[in-house]
């Protein structure tokens, strides 16, 4: 789909691997949702085109919004990674960019859930047609496509996941600067990990 820059973003993918992970902070080139100064801070790594991402996104990340991002108690960060096939997973997120911020969640949430679509190999026009419902025509989703500035930063984004971060499988789950295990992960597990992340210091936060 991105032709010549997919073997760029392939590579980037292979990087994911090796590196130990430490507690993330986010950045200002993250997209993030909810109360800048709650209590808790929610660090998801996430790659479109994983299904366990798009499990996730499902079943528990619709309770994390509601009860927790909605209300103040979280705010929410997603770090972007690029797992195979790596150029639909980068595809997805720069149409999710061209979309602009207050409709980028709305985008990433639409493309998870039209992963069982996939199976036909060709997957640009379920994009387009999500670009479409949300503002973005077919020409601008090209353009968004050949944006070269656009394409480096959403491999750069996912090299310095796996390289900086360390993080080497997705979803990948930080609450308060500790990893949590998203697998299996039920929206009654979500509720006692951020019970116990109310409770405790939130020192971590942030930190590296």
């Amino acid at each position: 789909m991105l032709n010549r820059r997919s073997a760029l973003i392939a590579a980037a993918a292979a990087l994911a691997a090796g590196a130990a992970v430490s507690a993330p902070a986010p950045l200002p080139d993250d997209m993030s949702l909810g109360n800048p100064k709650a209590k808790i801070e929610v660090i998801e790594y996430a790659s479109l085109s994983c299904p366990h991402c798009g499990h996730f996104n499902e079943a528990v990340f619709p309770a994390l919004k509601a009860k927790y991002i909605d209300t103040g108690k979280v705010r929410y960060t997603l770090k972007e990674m690029l797992t195979e096939p790596a150029n639909v997973a980068a595809a997805g997120f720069l149409l999710a960019r061209c979309a602009g911020p207050g409709k980028y969640f709305t985008v990433v949430d639409q493309v998870f859930r039209s992963q069982p679509r996939w199976t036909e190999g060709n997957v640009k026009p379920i994009l387009a047609e999500i670009g479409a419902a949300n503002g973005v025509d077919a020409a601008h989703f090209d353009a968004c496509l050949q944006d070269q500035a656009a394409v480096d930063a959403v491999v750069g984004r996912a090299k310095r996941a796996a390289e900086q971060d360390g993080v080497n499988s997705t979803p990948t789950l930080f609450v308060n600067g500790k990893k949590i295990d998203t697998v299996p992960l039920t929206p009654e597990d979500l509720d006692a990990v951020m019970a116990s992340a109310a409770k405790g210091p939130s020192s971590s936060k942030g930190g590296r």
